[in-house]
């Protein structure tokens, strides 16, 4: 603690390096916060990373196979291949299985008429009949598209056709493998640090209020603003401390590249770091005790996520909730962010991102700083 007081005193005088020391110890003693600061960016960053996947895999198929032949067989392995479908079920008749996909046991179901082979050495279509269980809409959608082109390829493989007139070469940049905990992480990073840094900040104060030593401040010399700084930059050391976890366990547990600048990183972050406290200074002047203002924030935060393509691109919301994420300042940060870690751009491409994050820090740190001060008078 000594070398902490030693490097505050550098950038601050000595009324405000003691508050800012005393509101260290403070921290550092309370283990509630600690866990707060340490063990939601753990559990989080391991658990969304894991657990979000828009993949589909291992779908419950049933199949009734009324042809038997070689190439029915060929076209049922195919279409398991890529482990999206595997077959539960071999069926006799149609009743039976769309009784089992009504009844909850499978999720797809194959039918492969009798005239299949005839078909296909006839040089005719072969019609084949898939049943989707579209209650999730989403996993059938995907399964629907998975299903048509692995026909089609096997459709190709049969009969092969002409070479077609114009044909598209696709390559995948900057995510190659197209795994989708590289999309994800980032986000979550964001959503961490939404999460850590409003509620931390908004605890800290209401427990002050609580416990009688905000009134203690107010009979210091300290001025105001003062009491306000010596709140914010232990928050702000401790918040960077949850960043470099957060990233740190990204690039460790789910190899998730960082292809940027890291004092590009680290800026963008503070900034967002000013928001969130910011944020939980005003739900702490509108929270009597600890819970309403932990309750509170779900009210702040719910949206922030939701509306910050963290989670869901933004591109798939309606068009009024597309409008309303620029008014979300956590869905500029996570732009920065994903931009960042990469593609590994500088500040040439997100330098607008960081303004208008910029301002959102100005004008919410301004606005809780008059709702501090207005209390603490």
């Amino acid at each position: 603690m000594n070398l902490i007081g030693r490097l505050i005193s550098m950038f601050f005088g000595e009324r405000l390096r003691a508050l800012i020391v005393k509101e260290t110890k403070q921290i550092l003693r309370d283990k509630q916060q600690l866990f707060l600061l340490m063990f939601p960016p753990i559990v989080q960053i391991c658990l969304y990373g894991a657990a979000l996947n828009p993949d589909v895999q291992y779908l419950r198929m049933g199949v009734v196979d009324e042809a038997k032949t070689y190439k029915s067989r060929e076209l049922v392995s195919a279409i398991v291949e890529n482990r999206v479908f595997k077959i539960e079920r071999v069926m006799d008749d149609l009743h039976a299985l769309t009784t089992a996909v009504e009844r909850g046991k499978l999720d797809a179901g194959l039918v492969i008429p009798p005239d299949f082979d005839r078909r296909i050495s006839q040089s005719r279509p072969a019609g084949l009949q898939i049943i989707l269980d579209a209650v999730d809409a989403n996993t059938a959608g995907i399964a629907q598209g998975y299903t048509t082109q692995m026909v089609l390829m096997f459709g190709n493989l049969l009969e092969p056709k002409k070479e077609q007139p114009v044909k598209a070469d696709v390559s995948y940049v900057y995510n190659p493998g197209l795994i989708a905990s590289w999309f994800f992480i980032p986000g979550v990073l964001g959503l961490v640090l939404t999460l850590t840094g409003t509620l931390v900040s908004s605890v800290t104060l209401v427990k002050e209020k609580d416990s009688g030593t905000l009134e203690q401040l107010l009979m210091t010399p300290a001025e105001s603003w003062e009491i306000l700084v010596a709140k914010i930059v232990p928050l702000l050391v401790m918040l960077n401390g949850s960043v470099l976890l957060a990233v740190s366990l990204g690039q460790l547990v789910f190899q998730v590249p960082f292809r940027g600048n890291f004092f590009i990183y680290m800026f963008a972050s503070n900034i967002y770091i000013f928001v969130v406290i910011s944020i939980g200074i005003i739900l702490a002047t509108i929270s009597k005790n600890q819970r309403q203002a932990i309750l509170t924030s779900f009210f702040f935060n719910l949206p922030l996520i939701q509306l910050s393509g963290a989670l869901s691109p933004i591109e798939s919301m309606p068009d009024f909730f597309r409008y309303l994420t620029y008014l979300n300042p956590l869905r500029y940060y996570i732009q920065c962010v994903r931009n960042i870690l990469l593609k590994g751009v500088g500040l040439d491409v997100i330098w607008r991102d960081l303004a208008i994050l910029l301002i959102f820090a100005t004008v919410l740190l301004s606005f809780s700083s008059l709702r501090f001060r207005k209390q603490l008078g």
